[in-house]
């Protein structure tokens, strides 16, 4: 096979074809972009997971209404017998440390954590609850402790953080399924646009392809030229998408949010890095099926 001449006839189509060739390029372009929105942002909920899990804390929230405890309002005694349990040879194998925050540290904390909130102005220490927050070796073994302080005198309830965090996650992983279904329903437009631009080019050059066949050229022959179309309009797109993800990770992400928000260890260019060849891979391989399937489909009419 003349591999000059095959490309010669790849770049005539591609001139051809240019506006199609375009859509092609867009279109790829949008779907892998989502993509690889979509895949970073996987990867930064398993960066947070595995990041937020292990901190999670467990809150023992002492009574401070007695109407609503069985056990009456918290006492110095209970409270006292609370720290006795979690020093004790049943929980303190759990447990990797504990402290006591009493209502005006409570009170202090709250309102630095809902500093220019409005809900602040109508809190009062006292209506802050004394807590033990307690950081566990294991934190998939909260139940222990649930279990044994729930119904101890003077505790209100025992929560898993954790449970915050599943309800965080789990919006999280809604908007990256959303990405997702959005990049999977372009990818698809992305092949039949492909495969349709294949059989629009390979139509307008039918009376070279029937002087090809009495000429006695190969179906492969014929048909790497439309595949190699193909395939470069996607790869064109795939290194765009390449190129807006690394972007969006280094100016936006990496220079806008984690300036601002730094207490979450955000994705980095070097994961940027990581899905590039991803969404390269996935335009040709994209681009070569769809290409080979239209042309050789054609080619049997």
């Amino acid at each position: 096979m003349r591999f000059a001449l095959v490309w010669s006839e790849a770049a005539n189509g591609l001139r051809r074809n240019l506006s199609m060739v375009v859509s092609v390029i867009l279109v790829t372009f949008i779907s892998l972009t989502f993509v690889g929105t979509a895949v970073l942002l996987q990867m930064q909920i398993g960066q947070m997971k595995t990041y937020w899990y292990d901190r999670a804390q467990v809150a023992v929230y002492m009574c401070i209404d007695s109407d609503k405890c069985a056990g009456g309002a918290a006492t110095d005694q209970t409270i006292a017998a609370v720290q006795a349990q979690l020093k004790s040879p049943e929980l303190a194998p759990y447990i990797q440390k504990f402290y006591f925050q009493d209502q005006k540290d409570g009170y202090a904390q709250f309102k630095q954590q809902f500093k220019g909130n409005q809900i602040s102005d109508f809190v009062t220490p006292e209506m802050i609850p004394p807590t033990f927050w307690v950081n566990l070796k294991d934190p998939g073994q909260s139940a222990v402790l649930t279990e044994t302080l729930s119904s101890s005198a003077g505790v209100q309830s025992v929560v898993d953080q954790r449970s915050y965090l599943d309800q965080i996650f789990s919006i999280l992983n809604a908007a990256s399924f959303t990405a997702i279904g959005i990049a999977a329903l372009m990818l698809i437009a992305a092949a039949l646009l492909i495969a349709t631009t294949i059989r629009l080019s390979a139509f307008s050059r039918r009376r070279e392809l029937g002087i090809m066949r009495l000429v006695g050229a190969s179906n492969r022959f014929i048909q790497t030229p439309f595949i190699l179309e193909g395939v470069v309009a996607a790869l064109i797109g795939s290194v765009l998408a390449a190129g807006a993800v690394y972007a969006i990770v280094r100016f936006f992400v990496q220079g806008y949010l984690s300036e601002r928000i730094q207490s979450i260890n955000f994705v980095g260019e070097q994961d940027a890095l990581l899905v590039a060849p991803i969404l390269l891979l996935v335009g040709i391989v994209l681009a070569a099926v769809s290409a080979n399937f239209a042309i050789s489909r054609y080619l049997k009419v």
